[in-house]
Formats: structure tokens, sequence, C-alpha cells
């Protein structure tokens, strides 16, 4: 069997997509011996064999920035690289061009592609029809924490970074309907760039008699230890094309009410029993049956959230040692 690629993170360790890239590259070496997970920089590109995760968020400071930051290790080395946050429609049309542009130019440069769902998969499809195989490792969950649930605090809460389109304004509009207004928190802090519109959906909430909070950021343990603290976990993002969010809830040990799309019909499927799928225009519903029925919103002890972290490294492992 062939030695693992070298496994590239960029040492940005509130950015999702980068703790995904440690963690996967940790669990590898830990399966593995010979993977080695090491920070981005001039020692990583004397190496035969690369594995990258990317999204143009992360790698560039625009689109075509973070495409040349991996044509410049493919220059060097052999690449296999994991998409994350691929592009689609609701990017807006302009965006989504040179976002697409982007995610071109790294599969080209790569020898390996992997996405993290079907739903993914197809959207790479959709904007580079090909014939190369691309394979498909879903992200992992962490086992779930089932100890007793803590006293709830009345509000919806929306996990991980907000951003125009994560949800938190259907949770606003949601919150709004009930007497008194629940509580909306973000557990997370703003995606760079969109603190303004943070502070604007803030006054929005104000004036629909909702207190919308957001904790800022939270290591892995206080933001578990956080989600477990509101009374509705709720996954409200319908132009998600994978998501750590829905398996940081699962890794709290909760069952969240999930607004249906494509992507959450398909984790749905694979981890059943794990979430509350309804229709957008069900969403006010759903919370309030929530509310009434607190016991829905805790995963049982037979709950099946595979894969776990290992299970993905182990996926990464085979994958490789066929490249």
């Amino acid at each position: 069997m062939s030695a693992p690629p070298l496994l590239v993170h960029l040492g940005q360790p509130e950015h999702g997509v980068d703790r995904c890239a440690r963690a996967i590259g940790a669990a590898a070496a830990a399966l593995d011996g010979r993977a080695t997970l090491v920070e981005a920089s001039a020692d990583a590109l004397g190496a035969a064999r690369l594995h990258l995760h990317f999204t143009d968020r992360l790698w560039g400071p625009d689109p075509d920035a973070a495409a040349a930051a991996v044509e410049r290790f493919a220059r060097r080395a052999r690449v296999s690289v994991t998409l994350h946050d691929l592009p689609q429609p609701s990017d807006g049309a302009a965006s989504m061009a040179r976002r697409a542009a982007a995610y071109r130019r790294v599969v080209e440069a790569a020898e390996v592609v992997v996405c993290s769902s079907e739903h993914e998969r197809r959207l790479l499809d959709a904007l580079l029809p090909s014939s190369r195989v691309v394979d498909v490792i879903p992200l992992p969950a962490a086992a779930p924490d089932l100890t007793p649930a803590p006293e709830p605090l009345r509000e919806l809460a929306v996990l991980g970074f907000f951003y125009p389109g994560k949800g938190h304004a259907e949770a606003v509009e949601a919150a709004a309907a009930f007497h008194p207004p629940l509580a909306v928190t973000a557990i997370g802090r703003p995606s760079p760039g969109h603190e303004a519109e943070l502070e604007a959906l803030r006054a929005h909430a104000a004036s629909r008699g909702v207190a919308l909070a957001a904790t800022g950021f939270l290591d892995d343990a206080a933001l578990l230890e956080r989600a477990r603290r509101a009374a509705v976990p709720l996954v409200a993002h319908r132009h998600v094309s994978a998501s750590g969010s829905l398996n940081d809830w699962l890794a709290a040990g909760r069952r969240a009410v999930v607004v249906e799309n494509d992507y959450f019909a398909e984790m749905a499927a694979l981890r059943p029993g794990t979430m509350t799928l309804v229709p957008v225009e069900g969403l006010r519903g759903a919370v309030e049956a929530a509310l009434e029925d607190p016991g829905s919103t805790w995963l049982g002890p037979d709950a099946r959230t595979e894969p776990h972290l290992a299970q993905t490294a182990a996926a990464y492992l085979e994958r490789w040692s066929r490249w």
C-alpha cells in the first residue's frame, strides 16, 4: 500500500474548512504512522504528493488568487484535493462565475478530487462536465454527547459562522411568530466582511421584538456546551453544499430542526433519525412542536451518527492507497 500524501492545512483555527483539514489529517496520522499533517509552508513544497482542503474563501483574498495558490503547489507536487463550499446560483451570477472559474482551475490542477456529498458532486458536474472520477467521502460527525440535558434557554439557535443565507433571518422570522417572541442566538461569529450585516439583522430583529445575540468565536468544547443549552437547534441555510454545522449539532447530542434541501435529504438518509426535516413554510410549526416536546430535539442512545472521524480518515487512506 502506497504511503499517504503530505496532509496540508493553513493554520487558521477559526475556519471550519481548516478545522476539518486538521481533524481528518490528525485522524489519518493516528491510523497510519506514515501520514503527516503540516501547515502550508515552504517545507510542504518538497513533498511528492499533497492533499489540500480547498475553498476559495480560505486560500486567497479572491477566487483567482485562491486558485493560483493551489496551482503553485501543483507545479511542484502531485495534488489531491477535497473541495468545499462549491459555487452555486445562490452566490449570485457574478460571484458564481468567478468562483466557478477558480474551482475549474483547482480541479484541472489536481489528480484526485473529493467532494463531501453526492449533492456537491452534482454541483461540480454542472460546473465542469467531464468523465473524470470524483470521489465522495462524507464529512465526519463526532460521537454524540448523550449526557443528561441541561436546563434549556428559551431560544432558537443557529450554529456556525454568520453570513447572509445561513438561516439567521429565517430564525428571526420564526421567533417573531411567538408571543412573547423567542430569542435567537448565533452560536459563532460573523464571517469576515459580514459584521455590518449581522448588525443590520440585529436591528431588524429588534423591530420584530426579537433579541438576536451572537456568542463570538467559541472553541470546540465551548461550542458544544453552548449548543446543548438551546431550546431549539436550527439549521435553515437552504443553499448549502455541505454542512459542518449540522455535524456539530449531532456531536452535541441534538436532533436539529432542519429546513429541507437536497443535501440535508442526503444526510437524513445517511444518518436516519438524527434530524427533523421540514419545508421552510413549516418552520414555525416545527419550532412550536420542539418547544412542546423538548425530548424531540435530543438524540437517543440508538442514534447512528456515522461516519465518525476515524471512519472518514480510513476512507481517505483507502482512496490515497489507490492513487
